[in-house]
């Protein structure tokens, strides 16, 4: 996979995601405790050998920034290829209007064009899977397609709004696609993510821009049905997509499962992620822990349940942390009690509060807040 450059866009600001994207981008959110969303993507591509990956990103991206630093955790650190961070630019024509993913893809085509890699795969920075592309190349070879789609077959989704489904015959060839629509085509879910040679991706690029249009799944991709042989590859795991508040609380949860917590992280290669070098979790006397993923640096004297802590979290005598997200730092005080709640980074809950959200409208304390 040396001659396949990869292009996570995280260009898209995520308006659902409330707090937690307010002061960071969708793909720098925090993760499973101590990784975030964009490990997956960026893991994916390097287990399989890709060694230029370009990280289109947004605005609020200096959280992002810090994370990836020179990506030498995910061995993109080298003199040729390796790992390039291109943030928004923008033309004199551009400001005052919104800009599509396109655009962002426009503006940076020298970057696409210096690139020496012959094929392209192209993946949102929200998406949560574990996934060998090798099969992915091998499929596109194989029934020598102009692109290929990844999608995953799909029934407990009842709520389409927020993602693509496509429709395929019988040899996989997709023949109809939609966006946001809220009645179901067929149970097959895109899972955003295009693989095809550079120079249609640099042609589907010009022809958007030409025309006037802004983003790729809609108007790159659904407008080409008749024009590509475009074909849907099935994708067999475990797929999140992180689109809202319910849905990042729900996949974080699905973390606690040991089978999906080993596919996720093991399965098809490992997942990396920024390195801290912190002490061990301390767990005092009192301490009981059930069923949760706790990162290192935490100190841990009160009750966890269900629950998943980042960092250098504190949970002090007789508290209790049920069914929660609690991100890097947080203080969690003596006699505390909170269930279905996320704490952003650096949150601090003085003694005796109480925080009760639902399970399916978790509580949302935003970063550096005293309660």
């Amino acid at each position: 996979m040396r001659d396949v450059m990869g292009i996570i866009n995280d260009t898209m600001i995520k308006q659902d995601l409330r707090e937690i994207t307010s002061h960071r981008s969708t793909a720098a959110v925090p993760f499973g405790g101590r990784y975030r969303i964009i490990d997956f993507a960026l893991s994916n591509m390097v287990n399989c050998g890709m060694k230029n990956v370009g990280i289109f990103t947004q605005s609020n991206n200096r959280s992002l920034l810090d994370h990836l630093n020179s990506g030498k955790e995910w061995d993109l650190l080298s003199k040729r290829d390796g790992l390039f961070v291109l943030p928004p630019t923008f033309r004199y024509d551009e400001f005052g209007r919104s800009l599509g993913d396109v655009d962002h893809f426009h503006n940076h085509m020298d970057y696409l064009k210096r690139s020496r890699q012959n094929y392209v795969l192209i993946s949102n920075s929200n998406m949560i899977y574990n996934m060998d592309y090798r099969r992915v190349k091998e499929y596109y070879h194989q029934v020598k397609a102009d692109i290929v789609i990844l999608y995953k077959e799909e029934t407990k989704v009842k709520d389409l709004s927020n993602f693509i489904s496509i429709k395929t015959d019988e040899a996989g060839l997709v023949r109809d696609m939609a966006v946001n629509k809220e009645k179901s085509m067929s149970n097959k879910i895109a899972l955003e993510t295009a693989f095809m040679k550079k120079s249609l991706f640099i042609d589907v690029i010009d022809d958007c821009i030409s025309r006037g249009y802004s983003d790729f799944a809609k108007d790159g991709l659904i407008k080409n049905l008749n024009h590509y042989k475009i074909y849907g590859y099935a994708h067999r795991g475990y797929v999140g997509k992180v689109h809202s508040i319910l849905s990042y609380f729900q996949h974080n949860m699905d973390l606690l499962n040991p089978q999906i917590w080993k596919e996720l992280f093991f399965k098809s290669g490992f997942i990396y992620t920024k390195i801290k070098d912190e002490a061990p979790v301390k767990y005092m006397g009192n301490a009981n822990i059930q069923n949760s993923l706790v990162a290192n640096g935490c100190v841990i004297e009160g009750t966890v349940i269900n629950s998943i802590l980042g960092r250098g979290v504190n949970v002090h005598k007789n508290a209790v942390v049920k069914n929660s997200i609690i991100m890097q730092k947080c203080q969690i005080a003596e006699d505390v009690f909170i269930e279905n709640a996320i704490l952003d980074k650096d949150v601090r809950i003085t003694k005796g509060r109480q925080l009760k959200g639902e399970s399916n409208y978790p509580m949302v304390i935003e970063k550096r807040v005293v309660i």
